[in-house]
């Protein structure tokens, strides 16, 4: 809502806007007053919205036309006025005035002020009023209300500035139809967005504890019993409909807001809108569903527990068969006070763990917001705000250290992690991502055209870790390997070859040769070991290769037997502590026999204890001279 309204009063001549503003301001009728009064500033702490109102006044003269114009299109609202004991000053308010306005294309909110009702004698009500003005009022939608005044005798002389600010900050167009008298859609959208925001037990009815709740929301102050039942009296005796055995149904809440408007308390809605974040458009304000938050180079993006415990509360409101998953109807209704689905483009809900059916579980489902929240934390605040999220949505999330830090500390205190899996096409790496969120292995090949990432979590030293594993196809390598930012966005690179193609390991060794990455920590993995493996047409074997930059052997999964090699721990591991994987990171040039760490004994540690896995790792490193003896060395 702004914190400023700018009035403009236009007319005839000697219709008496000097006059008003005058009244307005000395509370006392002043006989003689100059032509054109300067600039009325009135503080917030006097006008009844707490706003600041600047009001302005206006010559008819034609020479003073330049200086009109453009006071009208600086206006906020344009009260026009004309003289009740003239006639003429009425007709040209439709005839002249709001035609006028309009050809200059400025499209706010308009008062008619019919001044000088004193000079009706003692009888100063005007019967037919309305039916003197409604005509106008329906040709020009911008007419907000007409109000009737003396300045004289100071008889409704602040009321006319009141409806001036409330026309602006309470406006009627964007709400109701005052022709056909009914709601706009996107004013019923909104409210029906709320009622179901408010519905916390998600059964189609505001109960009497849901109500107060709104009622402290957007008023700070419960309503008694007497008075609950009293406004559901109200719309029970208009809409049969709009009232159940246990509360208000959403056409009953929606039928409330219409009689509100009717009854012309319009700031009643409007201030349920704006607590729900609603512009005078509408729609949701920019500043609500994406407030200021910042995030430095190197760091990354997670959801705080309060986050957790939101979006973990949401999955148990909107599991309605109290299965453990989520199925498309639940989501459905989950997303129904949203734009939809977020993640509708993504190959959800294959991107995550599920049941066999589909559904996703509680698992699956924070892991997701996980996902997207170091992918794009952006999305996550939206649907925060969209969701309902109470408070500041920025609590919901938090901002970990840089990278660089923690790296020179030797360990991550992260909880999710980035992984980019590099590899020829065929090699298996969509496979491989599939296992990880245990999707069931396809012996057809079908080659991944759009963006393709996973996400689940993974116990690491009794903490719950969540690992996100991106495929990068041949196409996005160039985008991502020569991007600093792209690079900075990883925790690790994952570079997969094909025991069974001769020509699978040139690839990853060709794009390690090409982009310098040596600074990110990197893990080679084999796949397909359950098929014969051939010799790579490189100059050097995968092994060898691996010993040359400090690195363990690849990795020998084969994701259609189910061997596994304890890869996404490990993945995770490295991760943590990334400098057990960072080529060439731990090499000391004055020893000459670590040339070897393996995986063997991370995955036998990890495959017991999983909490053990790196110390395994790094223990195996010291035993590198004796492993190395038995390694044919290259001439």
């Amino acid at each position: 809502m702004r914190r400023d309204v700018r009035i403009l009063l236009v007319g005839d001549e000697g219709v008496g806007k000097s006059t008003l503003i005058a009244s307005l301001i000395k509370e006392t009728f002043i006989p003689n007053v100059q032509h054109l009064i300067p600039e009325v500033t009135i503080p917030p702490e006097v006008t009844p919205e707490n706003v600041t109102m600047h009001i302005m006044d206006s010559s008819a003269r034609t020479e003073d036309r330049e200086q009109l114009e453009a006071e009208i299109r600086k206006a906020h609202v344009i009260c026009i006025v004309y003289a009740i004991d003239d006639p003429n000053t009425f007709n040209r308010l439709s005839l002249y005035w709001l035609p006028y306005i309009r050809s200059l294309g400025v499209n706010v909110p308009a008062v008619l002020v019919g001044n000088k009702i004193d000079l009706r004698g003692n009888d100063v009500a005007n019967q037919s009023l309305e039916d003197e003005v409604i005509p106008i009022m329906n040709e020009f939608k911008e007419v907000e209300t007409c109000v009737e005044c003396s300045a004289k005798q100071l008889l409704n002389v602040s009321e006319v500035f009141y409806f001036a600010q409330k026309a602006v900050l309470h406006p009627t167009a964007p709400l109701y139809d005052s022709r056909e008298h009914v709601l706009k859609p996107q004013c019923v959208e909104a409210l029906k967005r709320i009622f179901k925001l408010c519905d916390t037990d998600k059964d189609n009815i505001l109960n009497d504890a849901e109500l107060n709740e709104f009622q402290r929301k957007c008023f700070n102050a419960p309503l008694q019993p007497q008075e609950l039942e009293g406004v559901k009296d109200v719309v029970r005796e208009h809409d049969a409909s709009g009232v159940s055995e246990t509360g208000l149904t959403e056409s009953g809440f929606v039928f409330l807001h219409s009689l509100f408007i009717q009854r012309g308390r319009l700031e009643t809605t409007w201030t349920v809108l704006r607590k729900f974040g609603y512009g005078d458009d509408l729609s949701l304000r920019e500043d609500f569903l994406l407030p200021s938050f910042d995030v430095q180079p190197e760091c990354s993006v997670e959801l705080s527990p309060h986050g957790y415990q939101f979006f973990a509360e949401l999955f148990q409101t909107f599991d309605k068969d109290k299965d453990g998953a989520l199925n498309r109807i639940e989501l459905d209704s989950l997303f129904s006070t949203s734009p939809g689905n977020p993640w509708a483009n993504t190959g959800f809900p294959h991107t995550t763990i599920t049941t066999e059916t589909g559904s996703v579980t509680l698992q699956g489902w924070l892991a997701q917001w996980s996902m997207t929240t170091l992918l794009d934390h952006r999305t996550t605040l939206k649907y925060l705000a969209y969701l309902g999220f109470e408070g500041d949505t920025r609590t919901a999330l938090k901002v970990t250290k840089p990278k660089r830090v923690d790296r020179k500390k030797g360990k991550i205190q992260r909880n999710v992690f980035s992984c980019y899996v590099f590899g020829a096409p065929g090699t298996g790496k969509t496979s491989l991502l599939k296992a990880f969120v245990h999707k069931p292995f396809s012996e057809k090949y079908q080659a991944t055209t759009e963006p393709f990432q996973v996400v689940n979590s993974v116990e690491m030293k009794g903490a719950e870790k969540y690992l996100v594993m991106q495929e990068v196809e041949p196409k996005q390598v160039s985008e991502i390997l020569s991007s600093k930012k792209r690079l900075e966005q990883c925790d690790l690179l994952c570079f997969v070859y094909d025991t069974s193609d001769a020509n699978s390991f040139g690839y990853i060794a060709a794009l390690r040769e090409k982009y310098k990455i040596d600074h990110i920590p990197t893990v080679l993995v084999a796949t397909k070991c359950e098929l014969d493996l051939v010799t790579q047409r490189h100059a050097m074997q995968p092994d060898v290769y691996c010993r040359n930059l400090g690195l363990a052997v690849p990795l020998s999964v084969s994701v259609k037997e189910s061997q596994m090699a304890d890869l996404y721990h490990i993945l995770t591991g490295v991760a943590m502590n990334p400098t057990i994987a960072t080529p060439g990171s731990l090499k000391d040039k004055s020893e000459k026999n670590w040339e070897l760490k393996d995986y063997a004994v991370l995955s036998l540690v990890a495959g017991a204890v999983v909490v053990t896995c790196i110390v395994g790792y790094k223990v195996f490193k010291n035993h590198a001279a004796t492993l190395a003896a038995s390694v044919p060395k290259k001439k």
